[in-house]
């Protein structure tokens, strides 16, 4: 399928999308828009391949542990390996670390010990990740324990070897941004670009190269449809707005964007 738009991340897994993904993937393909089901816990990754099995023009998937969404399961490195070798399965995540409502040493050590292996698993099987940051109030507390974590591991690995890593839902400052950019990681932008100014002068200042685009459907719903259920469609509001702090026209930010989806995911 020729795709018109990428959306990187969403959860076509939950609800209530699950429940409606007949008409969810009816209105997708109405509009030439491809998306990455991801993982959140064992269950849901083992769901979103099978998606990506049944939708295989649609969809793709990613295998992980969030940080905090499944407190009670416990990571199990051969049982995520012998999702993360399925072809369709994209990246490993998500995964990473989420210190906004617990900052607790105890917490913190715990996702840290998680995200260590799933970075092991993501080098192992030669996938990128797709990371989970979200700080304390106030902070970029989050941003720079992972970056911490993800750089230790690159200057262990040779130098030929390459860890490929996005930022999803991205809302660190221009410092964390930079720091990305640097690595040559990209993060990702939804809804809220599309009716909160915060965002602006990161995008502004980042380059097209290290951005893509995303829903986190079922969640954040872009202007025009804001409060509605997010569908992965709705990206299109997302890449225009891009667009626009970008300077660029929607065509060209949609081209690039596709680009990067490439580069980074290996989706054509």
């Amino acid at each position: 399928m020729q795709f018109n738009y990428f959306d990187i991340h969403s959860h076509l897994n939950l609800k209530p999308l699950y429940e409606s993904r007949a008409g969810v993937l009816a209105r997708m393909k109405e509009q030439g828009v491809g998306t990455i089901t991801v993982g959140v816990d064992y269950g849901t990754s083992k769901i979103a391949i099978d998606l990506a099995e049944e939708n295989p023009d649609l969809l793709w998937a990613t295998v992980g542990l969030h940080p905090n969404d499944n407190v009670d399961e416990i990571f199990e490195y051969e049982k995520y390996l012998e999702l993360a070798k399925h072809p369709k399965v994209v990246a490993i995540g998500e995964c990473g670390l989420d210190y906004f409502r617990d900052q607790s040493e105890e917490t913190k050590i715990q996702q840290k010990e998680i995200f260590k292996k799933q970075i092991e698993l993501a080098i192992e099987v030669g996938k990128p990740l797709m990371i989970h940051a979200r700080p304390s109030k106030g902070s970029m507390d989050a941003y720079k324990d992972v970056l911490n974590i993800l750089e230790s591991y690159c200057n262990l690995q040779p130098a030929t070897f390459n860890l490929l890593c996005n930022f999803h839902f991205f809302v660190g400052d221009l410092s964390i941004a930079n720091r990305i950019a640097i690595n040559g990681w990209t993060m990702s932008y939804d809804g809220p670009i599309t009716f909160s100014t915060d965002y602006d002068e990161v995008i502004r200042s980042t380059p097209i190269e290290n951005i893509m685009a995303e829903t986190d459907a079922p969640y954040a719903a872009p202007v025009p449809y804001r409060g509605k259920t997010c569908e992965s469609w709705m990206v299109t509001e997302v890449i225009k707005k891009i667009a626009e702090l970008k300077g660029m026209t929607e065509e060209e930010c949609k081209q690039a964007m596709l680009s990067n989806v490439k580069r980074v995911f290996g989706i054509e």
